[in-house]
């Protein structure tokens, strides 16, 4: 059975957990449901209702999972060539992918926000919630993976302890993006800052403007 969505109304506050916590328990249960058989061709099986937050959340992470082993398998320097471009084009299409999901998340918080009157000193901020998130859960990618190194039975003392310091850092960084995007949250929900998104325009993608297109 589908699980309902724990955000879906206005109060974030009345929740028990912040909405990174809530995030990053989403992202962190994509990426170990991804690694049950570890193979970029699994379907997915979302396991929260199609129109909650949580179903993009976990699907926003699972296409950036099985994004991460499309990069590692087309570093591979005998990649037999076709095979290689075929690879290319499914990281192009997973990169569009992500980009609409980013979007639908935003519309999210358009739609959340939506009756919050700005303060008249009111500031907009570097990047929407929807993109930070998208750092939040690349960083969970990293830091499960981070892992995996630290845990290595077949590396050497030094490299082990060279990813225990990094593991250290991105753990630090994902605290801190967390308190960041829900502060931002704060801020938006108070007035004090307001959300502006500016829709992703890709040319290369558009048969109109990729000019390696449109002159054929």
């Amino acid at each position: 059975m589908n699980r309902k969505s724990a955000y879906n109304n206005k109060e974030l506050n009345n929740n028990k957990m912040s909405f990174t916590e809530h995030c990053n328990e989403i992202f962190n249960q994509a990426i170990r449901d991804y690694h049950v058989k570890d193979d970029v061709d699994t379907p997915i099986s979302n396991p929260y209702d199609r129109d909650s937050i949580e179903n993009r959340l976990y699907l926003k992470c699972w296409i950036d999972t099985v994004q991460w082993h499309y990069e590692d398998l087309i570093r591979d320097p005998h990649i037999n060539p076709v095979d290689g471009m075929n690879l290319k084009h499914r990281i192009d299409r997973s990169n569009q992918d992500r980009t609409d999901l980013v979007e639908q998340i935003d519309s999210y918080f358009r739609q959340l926000f939506s009756d919050v009157t700005p303060l008249p000193d009111a500031t907009i901020n570097t990047e929407s919630p929807a993109w930070a998130i998208d750092r939040l859960s690349i960083l969970a990618l990293k830091i499960y993976h981070m892992r995996e190194q630290t845990e290595r039975t077949d590396a050497t003392p030094e490299h082990i302890a060279r990813c225990k310091d990094k593991l250290a850092v991105l753990i630090e960084q994902q605290k801190d993006l967390s308190t960041a995007i829900d502060q931002l949250l704060d801020d938006i929900k108070a007035g004090r800052k307001y959300m502006k998104v500016y829709r992703q325009m890709k040319m290369y993608n558009d048969p109109a403007t990729n000019p390696v297109l449109y002159k054929k």
